[in-house]
């Protein structure tokens, strides 16, 4: 039960980390998704948008918190860690 409630928190934080993601590309670039994501990568800035679309990830979290549902809100900080993470590899490789 308590692997279940953290695996939903995850899945919304992964899921909020890529909305914030789409999001800033909506607004801030001229270019589509798909162009602003290769640019991203062949200028070294990919690590930069995944960061600010994990900003996203407070919303859900202080919903969790402010429900008392301190798995789901775990799971959401696992998502977060898990994009730290790929922007380290990313940053260092």
């Amino acid at each position: 039960m308590i692997k279940r409630k953290i695996l939903i928190g995850f899945l919304t934080g992964i899921f909020a980390n890529s909305a914030g993601i789409f999001l800033y590309i909506s607004f801030f670039s001229e270019m589509n998704l798909a162009s602003t994501i290769k640019d991203a990568v062949k200028n070294d800035y990919l690590g930069k948008v995944i960061a600010l679309g994990a900003a996203l990830n407070f919303l859900p979290f202080f919903i969790f918190l402010k429900k008392d549902q301190i798995y789901q809100a775990r799971g959401v900080i696992l998502a977060s860690l898990l994009s730290a993470i790929t922007i380290a590899v990313i940053k260092f490789l």
